[in-house]
């Protein structure tokens, strides 16, 4: 069982980004990972804006990546990029914070023309902190992101069917194999 940082740059307390994350947390938990939420936006902003590297938030956030067989990054797109707020967090990981990890870059917006922003914009730096697979990320409008009433999230058939696959390539990349009665 590996253990999956699932990671959302997300400032809002109602982010569909969050959510969708979260949808796809419960998948990697039925394949039998361990998964463990962080939502950027729940850490002081005064420690993340002031890169107080040693305030107890900072460095639990530190300890959860450095404990992490792999990580799922989640990030709303905002002028073309990821999110201010997931790089005020990834400016405070060590250089190579990311060695020796797999990683899942996911994105979500409201327009196809940031459908790129994770191979242009997230994806080098997620290299650049050494992760040594980055499996092929995925990006989701949000118009096929619905919240239900409980919460919870349903994504449109098409692209539900695209993120199980990259749900189930990342968790093969870990080096276990995808239990899909169970997940799906």
């Amino acid at each position: 069982m590996a253990t999956v940082l699932s990671l959302s740059g997300s400032p809002s307390a109602t982010s569909r980004t969050a959510r969708l994350l979260r949808h796809l947390d419960a998948r990697l938990t039925a394949q039998g990972h361990h998964v463990v939420p962080l939502d950027v936006r729940t850490l002081p902003a005064a420690a993340l804006l002031g890169a107080d590297f040693s305030h107890p938030a900072i460095v639990r956030a530190k300890a959860l990546v450095e404990q992490a067989d792999g990580l799922v990054v989640g990030t709303p797109v905002y002028k073309a990029a990821y999110s201010g707020l997931l790089k005020s967090l990834l400016d405070l990981l060590p250089q190579y914070a990311l060695a020796g990890k797999t990683v899942l870059p996911l994105a979500t917006g409201g327009s196809t023309a940031h459908v790129l922003a994770i191979d242009y914009a997230l994806r080098p730096v997620l290299s650049s902190m050494g992760a040594s697979h980055i499996v092929q990320g995925w990006f989701t409008l949000d118009k096929d992101i619905t919240v239900e009433q409980d919460g919870g999230v349903s994504v449109a058939a098409g692209a539900a069917e695209a993120l199980e696959q990259v749900v189930d390539q990342f968790s093969a990349a870990l080096g276990h194999p995808t239990v899909l009665a169970a997940a799906s």
